[in-house]
């Protein structure tokens, strides 16, 4: 398998599910079993160097004109579990956030209206015929939603800073994830008024539903551990920060969920404000 540069491409964040075999229909099943055995899998790298290409390219291409038959694979407990990449339907969904994150001449000149137009026509006729689709990753630019960490533990986080690229993941399985969210979610309500945390964490709990109980789910720092430098990833316990203010909650002290808020907003701010540095 080819890949379009060897120049590694950053600042993104992910929120995976690998489903069992089991869970997928046939033929599709067999596709990803002998897809498994393939000797060159390809990395989250290779994706993001495929779509980029399509973007410089002229005219860009936004959406690739057809879905990607690539995976990520991982054995858990000697089952094999997949996330298909669904790199169009990604795409198409992506399209709907561009206007909140880029200025209207910029989106003009990178995506011409009438081509983001097409675009948008495409995915509507395509929705009608699949209207249950849903895609296996969830991307984030420059940082990591606070919600994401209250699927996971600190006693799951994994940081291979020696490997090239460096990897920090949490990886847990799906009914751990679907607990935390519920006992999040009841704690929240309790303390606090609707805001973006409750509303991001009813939507991920919605969205992890829609897979079988025995997936695993990843929440991968992705590109941004090439925007932090190692002793700052070192220091990096952001699930145990949400943990911590969450049980804070519970038991009302206020005082010291609003501590363990500040680490987590002062952390991601930091990381944020880099994507406007020369």
């Amino acid at each position: 398998m080819p890949k379009v540069s060897s120049v590694t491409v950053p600042y993104a964040a992910y929120l995976r599910v690998y489903e069992p075999l089991a869970a997928f229909p046939e033929p599709e099943r067999g596709h990803w079993a002998r897809y498994a055995r393939r000797p060159d899998l390809p990395s989250c790298q290779d994706e993001l160097r495929r779509s980029l290409a399509d973007l410089v390219s002229t005219p860009p291409v936004p959406v690739p004109v057809h879905e990607s038959g690539d995976a990520f694979v991982v054995e858990v407990d000697g089952v094999l579990c997949v996330c298909p990449w669904r790199t169009r339907l990604r795409g198409w969904q992506a399209m709907g956030d561009l206007a909140e994150q880029l200025p209207a001449p910029v989106l003009d000149a990178v995506l011409p209206p009438v081509l983001r137009r097409q675009t948008t026509a495409d995915y509507e006729r395509w929705l009608a015929r699949n209207p249950d689709a849903r895609p296996w990753i969830r991307t984030s630019t420059w940082q990591v939603p606070l919600h994401w960490f209250v699927l996971v533990s600190d006693e799951e986080r994994s940081y291979e800073r020696e490997g090239q690229p460096p990897v920090l993941r949490y990886r847990t399985p799906m009914v751990q994830a679907r607990r935390r969210v519920a006992r999040g979610l009841k704690a929240l309500r309790e303390a606090l008024d609707e805001g973006p945390l409750i509303d991001g964490l009813v939507d991920v709990g919605r969205w992890l539903e829609e897979f079988h109980p025995r997936s695993l789910v990843e929440v991968d720092y992705g590109g941004l551990v090439h925007a932090v430098s190692p002793d700052e990833l070192d220091d990096d316990h952001s699930a145990a920060d949400v943990a911590e203010g969450i049980d804070a909650l519970r038991n009302g002290d206020g005082e010291a969920a609003g501590e363990a808020y500040a680490r987590l907003v002062g952390r991601w701010r930091a990381v944020r404000d880099l994507q406007f540095a020369n």
